[in-house]
């Protein structure tokens, strides 16, 4: 006996008590009505089918009829095929996303998991646990970034790899992902690379505690306040935040994207034919990531960004690993196995034993600066390159070429003639006549004044 039946059994006997008490007038058609979850008009109904003939009239004569509203026989059997066939490893969601997509599927998502649940090719879900409370998100966009990494195998036929994925917690909007052989500095600084360039500076940066995020003292123990990474040297200077997370219950937005990424990433690449890393990242810049954020992303609290951008492009030269060295006395340095021959420069005679730094650029290229000047551009072999949209000693290549102190002019005492010639000091002795001093020539007396004299 199915529950329809049940429920009209009930039905009947409640109906024929209160049918009775409207009789004894105890109680009004339209209460008993209302006992019974349906209009008065339906009552009476009921009570002439009653009186006409007895217990059959109550029969609900929809039962053991098709409903009209019925999916078809032949759309649902093509439904299971499908399943059975192609998308065994779908969840009902994906698969019915993707028989919209792909089939020209009408049926809706909840007939098409009853039938695979009937049919026993898909699990119920099992009940859930008890209820915990979220942490709120934050109410606008780019007030609070997540950052996480997840190891799996998400091309058939290649090793497992990490997905670095980077999302907005006001939204769930995914700004950037793609796969790399092991996550660290690089995947990160390519990912915030990706972040800022297009949407601009954010607030707060969220990330688990990873030797290349933070350093702790102490497995287990609170990361180091001290000591920053090369991540958290970069989110101080560009005056971001960054928050340790210290379980993965403390990460659970990214944890619970990184659980539906899972299980539709490989499948996506499958279908997509995709085999290649580099054909996946592409892939993903250009179609996956949209897609995802229109299924998934939420409407934050409050409109506007918390966004800000960066109008003189300083994530340029702070995204990049920057490490210091000191000047030998041949103005070399050492760097990566390699000698790095600095040039000469206006900015002083030499640079033995002065300070520099070398910026590592995710091209493989590398810059040495003195301060805010760049002295040299070099390749990933340690040859240097030409200067190409700066100037040697350029202040990080944004300063045009300007003369270092006050240009050297003719001497004051110097002739006229000598205005186009080169000043030589003290290259040679100056002649005596230029050193002394001019004196009047006396005026010879005539005879007339000789005579006048007594």
């Amino acid at each position: 006996m199915g529950t329809a039946s049940i429920h009209e059994g009930v039905r009947r006997m409640r109906f024929s008590s209160l049918l009775d008490r409207t009789e004894a007038k105890e109680l009004t058609q339209e209460a008993a009505a209302e006992m019974l979850g349906i209009n008065v008009r339906t009552f009476q109904r009921w009570a002439v089918r009653y009186e006409a003939e007895g217990d059959d009239g109550l029969v609900d004569r929809r039962m053991g009829r098709p409903s009209p509203k019925r999916a078809p026989e032949e759309e649902l059997e093509r439904m299971l095929g499908l399943y059975r066939d192609k998308y065994s490893d779908f969840t009902v969601k994906h698969f019915h996303e993707q028989l919209v997509k792909r089939h020209n599927y009408v049926l809706g998502y909840t007939v098409t998991k009853l039938a695979l649940h009937t049919a026993g090719l898909v699990r119920k879900a099992p009940k859930r646990s008890a209820h915990r409370k979220k942490r709120p998100r934050r109410p606008m966009r780019g007030m609070l970034l997540h950052q996480d990494g997840s190891r799996h195998v998400w091309i058939e036929g290649l090793p497992a790899m990490d997905l670095i994925v980077t999302l907005d917690d006001a939204t769930a909007e995914i700004y950037s992902a793609f796969l790399v052989a092991e996550e660290g500095t690089a995947s990160t600084f390519q990912a915030l690379r990706e972040v800022i360039s297009e949407h601009g500076l954010f607030c707060s940066f969220y990330t688990d505690r990873g030797s290349h995020y933070f350093y702790t003292a102490k497995a287990g123990e609170k990361v180091s306040k001290r000591q920053q990474t090369q991540v958290g040297r970069a989110l101080s200077h560009l005056g971001i935040e960054h928050i340790a997370a210290y379980s993965p219950q403390a990460r659970g937005r990214s944890e619970r994207v990184f659980g539906t990424l899972q299980g539709r990433l490989p499948k996506e690449f499958r279908l997509a034919g995709i085999t290649t890393v580099e054909a996946a990242n592409a892939w993903l810049k250009s179609h996956y990531i949209a897609e995802h954020n229109m299924a998934f992303a939420v409407h934050a609290e409050q409109d506007g960004t918390a966004f800000i951008a960066d109008r003189h492009e300083v994530w340029r030269e702070t995204l990049c690993v920057i490490e210091e060295r000191t000047v030998a006395n041949d103005n070399t340095i050492a760097w990566n196995g390699r000698r790095l021959q600095l040039p000469e420069s206006r900015l002083r005679p030499h640079f033995v034993k002065a300070v520099v730094r070398v910026h590592a650029y995710p091209d493989g290229t590398s810059a040495v600066f003195l301060g805010p000047h760049r002295l040299a551009t070099y390749m990933a072999d340690g040859h240097e390159l030409p200067p190409d949209g700066h100037k040697r000693g350029s202040a990080l290549g944004a300063l045009k070429d300007k003369p270092c102190g006050r240009a050297k002019s003719a001497s004051l005492t110097a002739p006229a003639r000598a205005a186009g010639d080169v000043v030589q000091v003290g290259a040679e002795k100056r002649s005596s006549s230029r050193t002394k001093k001019l004196t009047k020539p006396k005026k010879r007396k005539t005879d007339s004044a000789v005579a006048a004299v007594p």
